[in-house]
C-alpha cells in the first residue's frame, strides 16, 4: 500500500513498549528520514539506508527517544514543533511545511492534542503517519501534557482535519496495543481514514460524548516527568557496557527470570519483573523504588536485553548483573486455596489489577491495589496484620506484586496459573456514573 515506487517505508515496532517508529525516503536515492526513534537505534543503522534526518512527532512521556543517541553518535539533525519547547539543537517544524527527502514529499500536520506540539507526517500524499493522534480502533490520551479537557478540545479538532485528507489515505500509528498512551489500542499495525470512519468511536462521538470520555484513561507512564524531560533537554548518548556485579552495594535487586524460577529460589529483598513477559519496561519502572538497579538474570543476553528495556524507560542507573541467589522462596497459591482461606477470613486478598477491569468483576471481599502501588501501601503501613494473597486476572501482575511486598517485609504469596479469570465462585461489578 505504498504511495509509489519511489517510497521507501519501513515500520520498527518495540513490542514491550508498543512504539512504532518509521524510515521514510527515496528507495532510489537511499535516503530516508527517520521518525520517532526509539533509544535502541542500532536496528535503524543496520537498515542499510542513510538518515538524512530525525522527525519527532512529539515529545514522547513513555520512552526515551534515540535521536540524542543519532545526533551525538551520528550528526543526524533532529526537528520537532516549536511548541516542545525542546532545549537541544534542532531546527523547529512549522504546520504546513514540506520535506523532501529526495524525490518523495512529507507534508507537515500540526496536530495538537496529545501534546501541544504534536505534529503528523504525509508522506507522497498517502501515508499518514500519525503519532500519538489517531490509532488503529483509538484515539490518544489528552492529559499528559495539558489540561484533559483543554488537550481533548485540539485533538479532537486534530482528528477531524486527518479525516478530511481522504478514505484512501493509509495510517500508521505511532502506538500499538501495549503502550499507555491510549485505552484501547488495537494490536493492528496499520489502518485507513475510511475504516476509522466507521469503526473508531471518537471519529463519531460528538465534541460533549468526546470530551467526556478523556476521565477513562489508564495510569500515566511511569517515570513520565523524568522521560518528558529528557526528551526535551541536552542530548542523551548511550550507557555504558553492562558489566558484572558482585554486590548490591545498596542498589535494589531486580530478578529478571520466570516467575516460577524467581519463587522456587531468589535473593533476599530482590524484585521480580520477567524480562520476557509483555511490558517489562513499563511494568519495572512502575515497581523499582529510585535507587540504582542490579540485574539478577540466568543469562548474560537476558540481563543486556533488561537493561536495553530499562533505559528505554528511563532507567539509566543499571549498576551491572549477576546470577540470582536461592535465600528464600514465594511460593504461589491456587484459586481453590484463596477461595477456602477467603471462607475461613484467613487471608486478604488483594486485587491487583487496574479500576477498569475491576469494574468489571471482581471478587467479593478482595482489596483493590494496582500492582504499581502495593510498594507505597506496604512502606505506609497499609497491608493489615494478615498473610496476603495477590490476584489479577491470570497471574503475572500478582506475581510481581507478592514479589515488591516480599521484598519490603511483608508476608505475601501470589495467584499464578489463573486469577480472576478462572475464578469459579462468586464475582461482583461496578458500573461507574457516567460509563457506558
Amino acid at each position: 500500500m505504498l504511495a509509489s515506487l519511489l517510497v521507501l517505508f519501513r515500520q520498527f515496532v518495540d513490542d514491550d513498549l508498543g512504539c512504532a517508529s518509521y524510515l521514510v525516503g527515496d528507495e532510489r536515492a537511499g535516503i530516508a528520514a527517520l521518525v520517532d526513534p526509539g533509544y535502541a537505534i542500532e536496528r535503524y543503522l543496520d537498515a542499510g539506508v542513510e538518515i538524512v534526518a530525525v522527525l519527532e512527532t512529539h515529545t514522547h512521556a513513555d520512552h526515551v527517544s534515540g535521536h540524542g543517541r543519532l545526533a551525538l553518535e551520528h550528526d543526524i539533525p533532529v526537528r520537532v514543533h516549536d511548541a516542545a519547547g525542546a532545549t537541544f539543537p534542532h531546527e523547529p517544524l512549522r504546520d504546513g511545511e514540506e520535506l523532501a527527502i529526495g524525490d518523495v514529499v512529507l507534508r507537515v500536520i500540526h496536530t495538537p492534542g496529545h501534546r501541544p506540539e504534536h505534529c503528523a507526517f504525509l508522506v507522497d500524499g498517502k501515508l499518514l503517519l500519525t503519532g500519538d493522534s489517531l490509532f488503529v480502533g483509538d484515539t490518544a490520551r489528552p492529559d499528559l501534557a495539558v489540561d484533559a479537557e483543554e488537550g481533548a478540545d485540539g485533538l479532537f479538532h486534530s482528528l477531524r482535519r486527518l479525516v478530511e485528507l481522504g478514505d484512501d489515505v493509509v495510517v500508521y500509528p505511532g502506538h500499538v496495543a501495549g503502550s499507555l498512551c491510549g485505552a484501547n489500542m488495537s494490536p493492528e499495525r496499520s489502518t485507513t481514514i475510511a475504516r476509522e470512519r466507521t469503526m473508531n468511536r471518537s471519529l463519531v462521538e460528538t465534541y460533549e460524548e468526546f470530551l467526556c470520555k478523556v476521565t477513562q484513561q489508564p495510569p500515566r507512564p511511569p517515570n513520565m516527568a523524568l522521560i518528558v524531560e529528557l526528551n526535551r533537554g541536552p542530548f542523551h548518548g548511550a550507557q555504558p557496557q553492562l558489566r558484572r556485579a558482585d554486590v548490591a552495594d545498596g542498589a535494589v535487586v531486580l530478578d529478571v527470570r520466570e516467575p516460577h524460577e524467581f519463587g522456587a529460589g531468589h535473593r533476599a529483598g530482590a524484585v521480580n519483573v520477567p524480562v520476557h513477559g509483555s511490558s517489562f519496561g513499563t511494568k519495572a519502572a512502575f515497581v523499582l523504588p529510585e535507587r540504582p538497579v542490579v540485574i539478577e538474570a540466568g543469562s548474560e543476553d537476558d540481563a543486556r536485553l533488561a537493561a536495553e528495556r530499562l533505559s528505554a524507560v528511563g532507567i539509566f542507573g543499571v549498576a551491572g548483573w549477576r546470577t540470582p541467589g536461592d535465600d528464600e522462596s514465594l511460593d504461589a497459591v491456587t484459586v481453590d486455596e484463596v477461595e477456602q482461606w477467603l471462607a475461613a477470613d484467613a487471608v486478604q486478598l488483594l486485587d491487583v489489577r487496574e479500576k477498569d477491569e475491576r469494574d468489571l468483576g471482581f471478587i467479593p471481599g478482595s482489596t483493590h491495589l494496582p500492582y504499581r502501588n502495593v510498594r507505597q501501601a506496604a512502606e505506609n503501613g497499609l497491608c493489615g496484620a494478615q498473610p496476603i494473597v495477590t490476584i489479577c486476572e491470570s497471574g503475572p501482575r500478582a506475581a510481581i506484586a507478592a514479589s515488591v511486598l516480599q521484598s519490603v517485609g511483608v508476608d505475601a504469596r501470589p495467584v499464578l496459573g489463573g486469577g480472576v479469570a478462572t475464578w469459579r465462585g462468586e464475582k461482583y461489578s461496578f458500573r461507574r456514573c457516567g460509563s457506558s
